[in-house]
């Protein structure tokens, strides 16, 4: 009896040391720049479960939505500088608000560091699926007849160059309803209160699968393996309408290069895993390559990496 009870104290004070051991252990946050439900945040979350293995500790999502990922990156900048806090977020954020709002609280180029390359995403044309469009040619000719609602996930984001793209090659009256995210603009399409959004495809495909969305058109070079059929507007003749919003992840400007390059070796497994499927056009992780691209002006969201 004696040894038993020995031997139950010992392994309840080994079970105490261990939880103790977890609970004080690291965790990894990365802050989403888009709300939840969002492909962004589809990602993040695709991201954060393999990345936890490869580490080897906790790795939990934040979303801080708003100001087409500004308010995220602000908090970055507030966040201690120990690769401990990581930012996800699409292209808008790093290439595109420098150019549109003038008071930006970060420099993209002086306070990002560049950990990885994640994935690019075309952009797809969405419509409610009672709408009269069915093809690239029915939406421009609805939309040069009358006033055409336009959700985006946010004002400077790629939805939103897509838009601008789209109304420019066109001069159709395309008017710009701006969302915190690509979650509530997709579900005001869906509900008709909208008439279309460009979206990245990997967060539109549960709902054209389910029928709530109509896929129209693609906003890039050539077709997309998983949406054979549809068409894109350059096949009718329209050009300029190619943009590609791809994902990355950051880091605090003055976290170690040790941990930068940590972290870069660590999202290899992850990206590569989303690399195999298909519901994404994404490229591999490479620090230098990324950080060079993501340093140089963007007109059309070019990725970091020279293009698709």
């Amino acid at each position: 009896m004696t040894n038993r009870f020995f031997r139950l104290l010992a392994a309840l004070a080994f079970a105490a040391t261990a939880a103790g051991a977890v609970a004080q252990g690291k965790t990894t946050r990365i802050l989403v720049a888009f709300p939840p439900g969002g492909p962004v945040d589809f990602v993040a979350r695709n991201l954060s479960e393999q990345l936890s293995r490869e580490i080897g500790q906790p790795v939990i999502i934040e979303n801080r939505a708003g100001a087409n990922g500004a308010i995220a990156a602000d908090l970055l900048m507030k966040s201690p500088p120990d690769g401990g806090t990581l930012w996800l977020t699409s292209v808008g954020a790093v290439a595109i608000n420098p150019a549109l709002y003038p008071n930006l609280s970060y420099d993209p180029l002086k306070d990002l560091a560049p950990i990885s390359l994640v994935v690019n995403n075309v952009e797809m044309l969405v419509v409610h699926p009672g709408s009269a469009a069915s093809g690239p040619q029915d939406f421009v000719a609805l939309a040069r007849g009358k006033r055409t609602t336009m959700a985006s996930s946010g004002t400077g984001s790629v939805p939103h160059l897509a838009m601008e793209l789209l109304a420019d090659a066109t001069k159709a009256d395309l008017v710009h309803v701006p969302y915190k995210g690509a979650a509530p603009a997709i579900t005001d399409v869906m509900a008709g209160h909208v008439d279309g959004f460009f979206g990245d495809i990997p967060g539109l495909i549960p709902h054209i699968r389910s029928g709530k969305l109509k896929p129209v058109a693609l906003a890039a070079t050539r077709r997309h393996p998983l949406f054979p059929d549809i068409k894109t507007f350059e096949e009718i003749g329209i050009k300029g309408v190619d943009s590609d919003n791809w994902y990355a992840l950051f880091a605090h400007r003055n976290t170690s290069p040790a941990d930068i390059d940590r972290l870069n070796q660590r999202c290899g497994v992850p990206c590569k895993t989303m690399q195999s499927n298909k519901n994404f056009l994404p490229r591999a992780p490479n620090c230098s390559k990324f950080a060079g691209g993501a340093r140089r002006p963007c007109c059309k969201a070019t990725p970091p990496n020279g293009g698709v």
